[in-house]
Order: C-alpha cells, then structure tokens, then sequence
C-alpha cells in the first residue's frame, strides 16, 4: 500500500465533507459554514488554496465543470486514506484561538465607551450563535453530531459568561 500523505486540519475538514460526493470550492465554503462552523472556521481563500494542492497530491481529482467555470472536486482512495489517518491520529490538546479572547485580555487599553461597545457587539454577536447552536443540536440525531453540537453550545455559552465577566468601567 502506498503511504499516506498526512494532511492539515483544513485540508482534513474538505476531505470530510468531499466525502459526502463532490463539491465545488463555494459549496465546500457553504457546507463548512453549515456544518461546522461555530467550532471550526474555513476561510474561502483557505479552501481555494488547499484544492489544488490537495488536487497535486492525489488526494482529490477533479469531477464534472459546473456552470460559471465552478470546478467539482472528488475525494480519491488515497484522499480517503489521507483523511482517515488523520481523524486515527488526533487526540492532542487543542490550542484556543480566538481574536475576541485576545482583545477581552487587553480590554483595559480601552476606553470606557470602546470596551463597552465591543462587549455589546461580542454579546449580541454570541447571542445570535447561541440560538445557532442550540438549534443545530436539537436537529442533529447523530451519535457523533450530537454530543459536538451540544459542545458547540456549552462553548457558546462560555463564551457569553466571558463576555459578561469583564468590567466596563
């Protein structure tokens, strides 16, 4: 058997979702926005840079032209043997990256009026993802969704009580 070609989380996040059957590089976008994108963000320059890569590696092929030149995508065996060496090897601590923890971190260089409004803008912008995923994890019936989805809200959740936790004045 041919050795595999270890992937990055992005390029192992297309594979997954190819897996699924074909796809453009804007349906990728969408399906990973839907799927998941409260806990893990793919950028459209993300997905359009890993595509022909992946594509040189033999880890995709290229399926049908669509219309307006978009170009499908096909997960290949090595693809599939790729992704799955990927999802068998995982298991580390996960690094938190968040741009609004970081700015929460150094609020206190604002001013009064600046870190009221960007508490205001956080909270709204996680209320919104909070009915999000609670709406996801009350329509998922999969054993390997669910308990994601229900992450994703208890994230959410943690989030909003950071938000909250940080003084204005």
């Amino acid at each position: 058997m041919a050795p595999v070609t270890p992937v990055n989380a992005t390029a192992a996040a297309l594979l997954g979702l190819l897996h699924g059957g074909p796809m453009t590089g804007g349906q990728l976008v969408a399906a990973a926005g839907e799927r998941f994108g409260l806990f893990f963000s793919v950028t459209r320059s993300q997905v359009y840079r890993e595509l022909p890569a992946l594509t040189e590696e033999g880890l995709l092929r290229l399926g049908k032209q669509g219309p307006r030149a978009s170009q499908q995508y096909v997960v290949t065996a090595a693809g599939k043997r790729a992704f799955k060496a990927w999802l068998a090897a995982g298991g580390d601590a996960d690094a938190v990256r968040s741009p609004l923890v970081l700015r929460l971190l150094h609020a206190g260089s604002l001013t009064v009026k600046q870190r009221t409004e960007l508490l205001r803008a956080a909270r709204e912008a996680y209320t919104e993802r909070l009915a999000a995923a609670r709406a996801a994890a009350k329509a998922t019936t999969d054993p390997y969704a669910r308990p994601v989805a229900d992450f994703a809200v208890a994230h959410t959740r943690a989030m909003i009580k950071l938000i909250d936790a940080v003084p204005e004045d």
